[in-house]
């Protein structure tokens, strides 16, 4: 299997390095949305879709004010899943699968781009969208990103043990090498994203955590301006916390192995795209 890494979407919030941990304070910060394309012997299996055209070319429909104001996302369409599928020689339509880390609108908005694809996510995660009821929750899982009736394919946390991880489970019609790790704490259905690429594991963390400095193992930290945002979006605080450690454990114990990195961390997207990259 050949991956790609993609980045779906820029985010340039106020803070400097309150949030980036470089630069000055009154600045903008840089976050990414980084996906994965994977080429498979049937087909190409996305994983997280980050913003879709349609937030793009028609933003208010999908993200509210509040949210822009406060990630202020570029909207390029260029930076679309589908518009670099497209660059890279593919249809939209040989995208088989999307595998999401979970459904936040940073992270499900591309879904409407890939209509023929079956949409795999954990049953917990598709329930609390499907359900979301108040302005937050709305503002988290805009209904309008997957108003035109996904194939979802929901899963139960169930399986094999992967690296001390439980509940690991394969996905039905993608090969063995592509595993859901559920990682519950930032959303009540969030799941990491394991691929087996060569000789060597990736695991996409999603928004396990926000930044690469906070899965060290040594001296692990965060910048205020991430663990204030990880702190307001977080469904079960001891959860996320004690998946955090499960993953600064994995790369102690398996960090030759193992590639860990989060979706918005833009340190570990262009040490990803780099040969032989180690993020982690």
């Amino acid at each position: 299997m050949r991956v790609h890494h993609l980045n779906c979407a820029t985010m340039r919030p106020f803070g400097g390095r309150l949030v980036s941990g470089t630069g000055p304070v009154l600045a903008t910060a840089e976050l990414v949305c980084h996906c994965l394309l994977i080429e498979t012997d049937n087909g190409l299996v996305l994983v997280d879709s980050g913003l879709g055209t349609g937030d793009v070319t028609d933003p208010d429909a999908t993200l509210t004010r509040g949210w822009r104001r406060l990630a202020r996302p570029v909207l390029d369409i260029a930076e679309t899943a589908l518009h670099q599928v497209e660059g890279l020689g593919f249809h939209a339509s040989d995208v088989r699968h999307v595998v999401l880390t979970h459904l936040d609108l940073d992270h499900g908005g591309g879904l409407r781009d890939f209509p023929d694809a079956q949409v795999h996510v954990l049953r917990t995660e598709l329930e609390a969208a499907l359900s979301a009821r108040s302005g937050s929750e709305r503002t988290r899982y805009p209904s309008g990103q997957w108003a035109h009736g996904p194939k979802w394919a929901p899963h139960d946390p169930q399986g094999e043990e992967w690296f001390g991880f439980h509940a690991v489970r394969d996905i039905p019609g993608l090969p063995p090498e592509i595993l859901l790790v559920p990682l519950i704490g930032h959303t009540v259905g969030h799941t990491g994203v394991a691929v087996r690429e060569d000789d060597r594991w990736l695991l996409h963390a999603g928004d396990a955590y926000f930044f690469h400095a906070e899965i060290r193992t040594d001296a692990p930290w965060c910048t205020p301006g991430l663990r204030l945002m990880q702190g307001r979006v977080e469904t079960a605080r001891g959860l996320r916390l004690a998946n955090q450690e499960r993953l600064r454990e994995l790369v102690r114990a398996h960090g030759d192995e193992v590639t860990v990195f989060n979706a918005h961390d833009p340190v570990q997207l262009r040490a990803a795209r780099q040969p032989a990259a180690r993020v982690s």
